[in-house]
């Protein structure tokens, strides 16, 4: 029998999860069963369906945390569907691994009970949440110490951490206390193969001459605020009006960001179109010429690689951002950088941008390039395969080695 494998991620469904989906049905290919547990999402409202060989496992989560209590509360209904389903799954099918993705820094707690019965813990670490905390909150206090205690908790049951980046796997060191052969950097990357341009929308494309593009979560962290403060610079500093922002995706600002537009004189400049996926994602993303990636610098953004970035390098985009430690790893000479906060800086980018299209096209070329060469997902699959052979102390589906398929 092949080793069964239990995923649990709470702050996203698959497969719109496209990191966890990939290391899914990576896994799959490669000769394991694989069953995920995660919440409903829009369009993924199924309890229970199997997919690509996944077989996954949904649950409600009606609040959306919104100040310290609202997670709260979030955190513990998930929890308690999370065990609920991880029974369920264990009847059903015992697994050798439980793989649990933060935020939060919980899900050590449903991998506890069968790690007693020699279950491995592997912990794919996702999110910085004691710095999320304090960009969210505004400051460190006891939420803070809470969130410290419950990484290194999530360090210390894991036998194995997945890092993100090269920035993760320091603060797994350093701060968790894991050994560095514990520790398997695998990237977000992007399958390049399935991430292509295609026709654009003639209907996006006749909003203006130039169209920028947005996709990612509507939230404070995400400076989705940041982003319209600067089109509205573009707007009413520069005199850039020709121009119209794709804005791409859902989240807890999504409301408060359209009025937000409004107030600033944008509506006629922005389209938030809402979560798109597949064929009415890529039409979208190969209609724009820039792609924004406005998250703010600070001790949580610079350490993380923001799938964005990759996304618009796929589609032979330019981007600009600001100039953040693993943005810049990622993207290198496929984006321009404005300086942290410096929000005229980051539209004077736009518009050099604007004014080049040569460049465009070089960037674009050089971001393309870069994700088929060194950012595809195919140079990651090994080291995810890795970090289950050294989970399982090389005891891999009776005994045979993994063997590697993008």
């Amino acid at each position: 029998m092949p080793a069964h494998v239990l995923m649990i991620v709470e702050n996203l469904p698959v497969p719109f999860d496209r990191r966890v989906w990939q290391e899914a049905t990576t896994l799959v290919q490669n000769g394991y069963s694989v069953s995920v547990i995660c919440p409903k999402g829009k369009g993924f409202d199924l309890d229970e369906e199997t997919s690509d060989g996944v077989r996954v496992y949904r649950h409600s989560l009606p609040l959306e945390g919104r100040g310290a209590a609202g997670f709260v509360t979030e955190y513990v209904a998930a929890l308690f569907h999370e065990f609920r389903l991880a029974i369920k799954v264990w009847r059903r099918e015992r697994f050798a691994v439980v793989h649990v993705a933060n935020p939060p820094d919980l899900l050590f707690l449903v991998a506890l009970p069968f790690k007693l019965a020699g279950v491995r813990l592997i912990f794919d670490h996702h999110d910085l949440t004691p710095e999320l905390y304090k960009q969210k909150f505004g400051k460190a206090g006891i939420g803070h110490a809470l969130m410290r205690l419950t990484e290194w908790l999530s360090f210390k049951s894991a036998d194995v951490v997945i890092s993100t980046n090269g920035s993760y796997r320091r603060i797994a060191m350093e701060r968790g206390g894991k050994s560095s052969d514990d520790i398997f950097i695998v990237r977000s990357s992007p399958k390049a193969e399935a991430m292509r341009l295609v026709a654009p929308d003639p209907a996006i494309r006749a909003k203006a001459s130039v169209i920028l593009g947005y996709v990612g979560i509507m939230g404070s962290q995400d400076g989705i605020d940041v982003l319209l403060e600067i089109l509205a610079i573009l707007l009413k500093t520069y005199g850039v009006s020709d121009f119209h922002a794709m804005l791409i995706g859902e989240g807890p600002e999504l409301e408060q960001s359209r009025r937000m537009a409004t107030a600033l004189g944008l509506d006629g400049h922005v389209t938030f179109t809402g979560y798109l996926s597949g064929e009415n994602l890529h039409r979208t993303l190969s209609s724009i010429d820039i792609g924004l990636c406005p998250d703010p610098y600070n001790d949580y953004t610079r350490h993380c690689t923001m799938n964005k970035i990759m996304e618009y390098m796929a589609f032979a985009k330019p981007l600009v951002q600001f100039d953040l430690d693993e943005g810049r790893y990622s993207a290198q000479d496929a984006s321009l950088y404005a300086a942290a906060e410096d929000k005229d800086g980051f539209a004077r980018r736009i518009i050099d941008l604007i004014n080049d299209p040569a460049l465009r096209e070089q960037m674009g070329r050089f971001g393309r390039e870069r994700v088929e060469k060194v950012l595809n997902w195919s140079m990651e699959a090994p080291s995810l395969l890795a970090a289950y052979d050294k989970a399982l102390d090389g005891r891999l589906r009776d005994g045979a080695a993994p063997r590697v398929t993008s």
